[in-house]
């Protein structure tokens, strides 16, 4: 599970049924920088859903499909189909071997899902997974409870904060709002 913490920020924030996710593009392989722009959220059930990745880009999109199967199987139900994805992952063979992290939410949820069959739901709405994870989720916490902000200027804050400590994370931002 080495390779998960290297290369990557996602950030999930919300404030009702508001939510924001938002990923770094970078993708560093050893001490190189190896792409700025790589696409780590996706929406998924009729962008109903959003989900960003950290670790592999292939195992993530592999994850990011059975994910989305798992949506259209319950229905849209991101609990049920978040559960369902983390026994699958932890039990399927080939799947156990995929190193990556995933965060969804919709309107009414988020989750953690890792191949460990975890699926944690943050207390306070807030979560982020990579190597600039800790950074990101200090620095949402602090300006949430301290500043007046729109959520989409939180999570962007938070993530540039986290992209002048980490280095392997870069100021290039995909965001997502539900």
């Amino acid at each position: 599970m080495h390779g998960i913490m290297h290369g990557t920020t996602v950030l999930c924030v919300r404030r009702e049924n508001k939510v924001v996710l938002i990923a770094d593009g970078q993708v560093t392989m050893g001490d190189h920088v190896m792409k700025h722009t790589a696409r780590k959220t996706r929406r998924l059930y009729n962008d109903k859903v959003v989900a960003g990745f950290a670790g592999s880009t292939a195992d993530a999109i592999s994850l990011f499909e059975r994910f989305e199967g798992k949506l259209q199987e319950f229905s849209g139900n991101l609990q049920k189909s978040a559960v369902e994805l983390a026994k699958d992952w932890r039990k399927d063979r080939a799947l156990r071997h995929l190193e990556a992290l995933l965060i969804v939410a919709d309107s009414k949820g988020t989750f953690i899902l890792s191949g460990n069959g975890d699926v944690i739901e943050p207390d306070d709405g807030i979560v982020a997974i990579g190597s600039g994870g800790a950074y990101a989720l200090s620095a949402a916490r602090a300006l949430a409870k301290h500043s007046k902000l729109p959520l989409k200027d939180i999570a962007m804050e938070a993530m540039r904060i986290a992209s002048e400590i980490c280095i392997y994370t870069n100021a290039n931002f995909t965001v997502e709002e539900i």
